[in-house]
C-alpha cells in the first residue's frame, strides 16, 4: 500500500491522468480495473476516474510494489550531471525564457543524451532549491515549446504544472507571437511576402517537403517574411510563423529559392562551405505574450515582449544592423 498526497503541482488533474504520470509502470487497463475494485481510493473512498483532484487529497493505492519501480537512474538523475550553462532571458516564479544555443537538443532523443536544455533547466532549479523530484508525485519542470537542435533562440519553460497547462493552451490558440531572424542566400523578391503551402514530413528521412496543393498527410504551412537588410548575396530576414510546422521556415524559404545560410538539410552545401557555416543561421529572437483570453495566474505577462540581445550570426554578417 502507498499513499500519495496531492500537492500544488498535482491539483486540478483528473485521477486517471494523475495516475498515468505518478505510477507510469501501472498499465492503463489495470489502473481502470483497480479503480473499479476500490484498490485505488481518494480520501479513503471510492472515486471516479474523471474525479478532479484537490490540494491535500490522499490517493491510496493497494497495488503491487513492482508498479512503483522508479525510472531508470540514468534518466531520473540526468539533470544532476547536465551542463550548467543557461542564458536566461527572463524568469519569475512560474516560467523561464531561455536562449537556447545552436547545437543543444531541447529533449533527449532516441539515442539518449544527458546534456539537453530541459535537463539543464531542471538542474538549475534543483540546485537553486525550488524543485525537488523527491517531493513531487508526478510533475517536473517542462518545456512548453521546442526548436531544432541547430536553431538558437527563446524557449519557454514552465516551473509549475499550472503554468505548463496555461502556456500549452496559449500556444495552441496562437496567443504567443514568435519572431525569427535568419540569413538567407540571395535577395528575396518581393522584400516582404506570405509563403503559403503544405508541408509533408517524411519520417524515414527526418525531412519535410513543401507542396503547393493539399496532399494526404501534408499540413498547411504559412510563413510571413520581411527583408531587413542585404549585404552582397546574403539577406537578413525576419520571419513570423503563422503556423508551426516542423522545419517550416527552413523548408519554405528554401522552396522559395532563398535557403538559409548554413542549412545542411535544405540549403546549398557549396555556398555554406564557402562561408564555413555548419549550422543554420536561424534564431527565435523575439517573443510577445498576446493573450486574447484570460490567462489565470499568468495574466501579468500579457502584452510583455522579450528579445535575445546578442545573435552571433547577425553580429558576424550584419554588424551595422545590430548597432541600429
Amino acid at each position: 500500500m502507498k499513499e500519495l498526497i496531492i500537492g500544488e503541482n498535482d491539483k486540478g488533474q483528473r485521477l486517471d491522468r494523475f495516475l498515468g504520470k505518478a505510477v507510469p509502470a501501472l498499465p492503463s487497463s489495470l489502473m481502470h480495473k483497480y479503480v473499479r475494485l476500490k484498490r485505488i481510493k481518494v480520501n479513503g473512498a471510492r472515486a471516479a476516474e474523471n474525479l478532479h483532484l484537490e490540494l491535500g487529497d490522499v490517493v491510496t493505492l493497494y497495488i503491487n510494489d513492482e508498479f512503483f519501480t522508479p525510472a531508470k537512474k540514468e534518466t531520473k538523475d540526468s539533470f544532476k550531471t547536465a551542463g550548467r550553462e543557461l542564458d536566461i532571458v527572463y524568469e519569475d516564479d512560474n516560467i523561464m525564457l531561455i536562449n537556447k544555443p545552436a547545437g543543444l537538443l531541447c529533449h533527449s532523443g532516441e539515442g539518449y543524451e544527458r546534456d539537453t536544455l530541459i535537463f539543464r533547466i531542471q538542474g538549475y532549479l534543483y540546485h537553486k532549491g525550488v524543485w525537488d523530484p523527491e517531493k513531487e508525485n508526478a510533475f517536473a519542470p517542462a518545456l512548453c515549446n521546442r526548436i531544432d537542435r541547430n536553431t538558437s533562440g527563446i524557449v519557454i519553460a514552465a516551473k509549475t504544472a499550472e503554468a505548463l497547462a496555461i502556456m500549452n493552451e496559449k500556444i495552441k490558440t496562437r496567443e504567443i507571437d514568435k519572431r525569427y531572424l535568419c540569413i538567407v542566400h540571395g535577395r528575396p523578391n518581393p522584400v516582404s511576402a506570405k509563403l503559403e503551402g503544405y508541408i509533408f514530413k517524411d519520417e524515414s528521412k527526418a525531412q519535410v517537403f513543401v507542396r503547393r496543393t493539399p496532399t494526404p498527410g501534408a499540413k498547411r504551412a504559412v510563413t510571413v517574411y520581411k527583408v531587413l537588410a542585404t549585404e552582397n548575396d546574403l539577406s537578413l530576414v525576419e520571419c513570423e510563423l503563422v503556423t508551426g510546422r516542423t522545419h517550416q521556415i527552413r523548408a519554405q524559404m528554401a522552396n522559395a529559392g532563398y535557403p538559409l545560410l548554413g542549412d545542411g538539410k535544405y540549403g546549398r552545401n557549396r555556398l555554406n562551405t564557402e562561408y564555413g557555416e555548419t549550422k543554420q543561421a536561424l534564431c527565435s529572437y523575439r517573443l510577445r505574450f498576446d493573450f486574447k483570453s484570460p490567462a489565470g495566474s499568468l495574466d501579468y505577462l500579457n502584452g510583455r515582449s522579450f528579445q535575445v540581445k546578442n545573435i552571433a550570426f547577425v553580429d558576424k554578417y550584419f554588424p551595422k544592423f545590430r548597432k541600429k
